[in-house]
Parts: structure tokens; C-alpha cells; sequence
């Protein structure tokens, strides 16, 4: 099920169309992975709202709580694949002499100051900041680049990333499930969880260019 897919299902769920369970599970969670998952490789699908939403639908399905429990499950696991995936390719670029490309976007995805901000929380904490870096918007980027100039071996990261993303899949299924239960029409639900989401994502950078000016 696409992102557009999945509004849709809210919407017909509205409706009284709720999607089938064989249809949801047969194309829904598959498609929730592979998006979750290229979503941590490319940022440029928003997964939290994703996972709220697929939430959503999930709440007003009859398949509660099972339902709920499998967008959990499959959010995880995809965004754990794709962290590893991501980090596996930026570990290639830090033992090539030439670098990579994946190095590179991951450079440039990182302002000096965070970088090194997340290079002594690192040194600090250890890879429990990984946690949290999947929990604050644009936070995962420099985590994991700094954990690729420390050279932290993929096994020790893998471990730090497990619970992280237990806990990023967990907090954006929540949001979805708030939104689901506060509305009867599962569209409105849909409409909730994208519109937190989306504020989860931008206040920050909106908070720091207040304070700038």
C-alpha cells in the first residue's frame, strides 16, 4: 500500500470501506516495509507519518490488536534494515581512500556543529545516543556519521540501532493510535497523526531560526 494508498484507506474506512484483512496484510505490510525501509536510506518520504498513519487504519480495523502489533513490528524491522543498509554503505566510504557517494550524502546531510555535537554524545553515552537520535527530527544523520568516523564496527551499531528503532516505531504507532481513537471516522484519525507528525518534524528547525533571529 502506497503513502496515497493508505490515506485512502482511512478515507474509505470513513466511509464504511474498510479494506479487507487479507487485502491489508497481503499488500499493506509489504509495502510499509519497502517504504519505511528506502525512507531510511532517502529522506525524502516522511516514514513517521507513514507508520502514524498505517496506525490509523490499523485502530479501526477489526483486527485489533493484532493489527497494531504487526505496523509495530513491520515499522521496525524496516527501518532497522534500512539504518543497517545505510550504515554498511557508509562503512565502505570510510575504508575507501576515495570515499563514497553514501559518505558524501551522509556529510552533507550534517552541519559541522552537529556533527560534532553527536560526536561527544557518543563519546559520552556510548551507542545509547542512537535512541534518542532516532527520536529527534534530522538527529539519526549525524549519530550515525559520527559513529562512522569513530569507526564503531556494524555489529556494535546494529546493537544500539535495535532499540532504537523499537522505540521510533513505537512512538509514531502511538501517535497513530491517538489519532484513531479520538475520531470515529478513521480519515480525520489519518489527518491527525500527519498533521503531529509533520509538527514533530519541523519544530525544531522552527525553534532554532526563532532563536536566531
Amino acid at each position: 500500500m502506497t503513502w496515497r494508498e493508505l490515506v485512502a484507506a482511512g478515507v474509505g474506512a470513513g466511509a464504511g470501506q474498510v479494506p479487507p484483512e487479507t487485502t491489508q496484510q497481503a499488500v499493506g505490510y509489504p509495502a510499509l516495509f519497502v517504504l519505511v525501509a528506502l525512507g531510511a536510506l532517502v529522506p525524502v518520504i516522511p516514514t513517521g507519518a507513514l507508520v502514524s498513519t498505517a496506525a490509523v487504519v490499523a485502530f479501526h480495523h477489526q483486527s485489533l490488536p493484532f493489527g497494531l502489533l504487526l505496523v509495530f513490528a513491520v515499522a521496525a524491522v524496516a527501518a532497522f534494515t534500512g539504518d543497517v543498509a545505510l550504515y554498511w554503505l557508509g562503512q565502505r566510504g570510510v575504508a575507501s581512500r576515495n570515499g563514497s557517494r553514501w559518505l558524501e550524502t551522509l556529510r552533507g546531510r550534517a552541519t559541522p556543529e552537529r556533527l560534532a555535537q553527536a560526536q561527544r554524545k557518543l563519546d559520552e553515552h556510548g551507542v545509547l545516543v542512537l535512541v534518542v537520535s532516532r527520536l529527534v527530527p534530522a538527529g539519526r544523520i549525524p549519530v550515525m556519521l559520527a559513529c562512522l568516523l569513530a569507526r564503531l564496527p556494524l555489529r556494535r551499531f546494529a546493537r544500539g540501532d535495535a532499540p532504537a528503532c523499537l522505540a521510533w516505531a513505537a512512538t509514531y504507532g502511538l501517535i497513530g493510535i491517538l489519532g484513531g481513537s479520538l475520531f470515529s471516522e478513521p480519515w480525520k484519525g489519518v489527518a491527525l497523526a500527519v498533521a503531529l507528525t509533520l509538527l514533530i518534524s519541523t519544530a525544531p528547525a522552527l525553534w532554532r531560526r526563532l532563536r536566531s533571529h
